[in-house]
């Protein structure tokens, strides 16, 4: 990410490293699975030259520095760390955009937190909770897709297979996610780095883990965040070949009454999971446009 700087968030006693590029109003980029921060070089640029500060930081646990003692990956837990970086870089608001897990954990920070937002950008993730309501419902297949959260319940299995062979699992997941793209050579290097690093595997995997409990009073606190409408202007952008999160569930599981503020929901054509890598120009085309039409003039 040439031209970018680093710096250091804070969420309570866990320390996150960011890459920011840029001055202007603070456009806070939150990666996924398999992945880290530098799913936004292409962003980080493009979201500079046209007058904004654009901040990646790094999600909890893919560092040492952020790993919990308690070992908490709950979707909650994480939406309080956007707070928190927020109030760590000095803003009042940011246009919050995520992807994957970025994605999921942005829905529940804007249902959290909506006065904190000017506006809601997901990639490749429809609505949580409509996705389970509605989504699976009416596109089952979605399970298939989904096949790999069941594995990741096998403790010790799970954790064997992802990182053997040089991490040949996590390479399988970026192909299928993104049908007919390579992730260039040290891209994927540098995610396997990430993911090589003490607790890194073991918590990018307590993701998935802590979604399967329906028990706990923060499962419940969440759930109860995901039934509430998101006063929050929303683009939601799916890849038409995403190999991980059908398509069609954009159709099914976004539901304007959920977004009394307004909600967009463009398909990027010739594009797989990672759209935002994977067509850098047009995902960007999009976004700004988003943007602007909520800037102040």
């Amino acid at each position: 990410m040439s031209g970018a700087e680093s710096l250091t968030l804070q969420a309570g006693p866990l320390s996150f490293s960011a890459r920011s590029q840029g001055e202007g109003a603070c456009v806070l980029l939150v990666h996924g699975f398999p992945d880290n921060a530098g799913s936004w070089r292409h962003q980080l640029p493009a979201l500079a030259d046209a007058g904004y500060r654009a901040v990646a930081p790094t999600l909890r646990g893919y560092e040492p520095s952020s790993q919990p003692k308690d070992g908490d990956y709950h979707i909650l837990r994480m939406a309080e760390d956007m707070v928190a970086w927020i109030d760590d870089l000095g803003v009042e608001q940011v246009d919050l955009v995520g992807h994957d897990w970025g994605a999921v954990i942005a829905y529940v920070a804007a249902s959290l937190a909506p006065e904190r937002l000017r506006s809601l950008t997901t990639v490749a993730i429809p609505h949580p909770g409509r996705l389970r309501s509605h989504g699976l419902r009416q596109i089952p297949s979605q399970l298939w897709n989904s096949w790999y959260i069941l594995f990741f319940q096998l403790r010790g299995l799970a954790d064997f297979v992802v990182e053997a062979r040089d991490w040949a699992f996590i390479e399988k997941l970026w192909r299928d996610w993104s049908p007919g793209w390579e992730l260039p050579a040290d891209d994927l290097a540098s995610v396997k780095r990430t993911l090589a690093q003490p607790g890194v595997k073991k918590a990018a995997l307590g993701y998935y883990r802590a979604a399967a409990d329906t028990r706990s009073e923060t499962a419940r606190r969440t759930d109860e965040l995901l039934a509430r409408p998101i006063p929050v202007r929303t683009l939601a952008i799916t890849g038409a070949k995403d190999g991980c999160m059908d398509t069609r569930l954009h159709d099914v599981a976004l539901l304007p009454e959920d977004f009394p503020n307004g909600l967009r929901v463009e398909r990027m054509e010739d594009a797989g999971h990672f759209a935002h890598q994977e067509r850098p120009e047009a995902f960007n085309r999009l976004l700004l446009e988003f943007l602007s039409e909520g800037r102040p003039a």
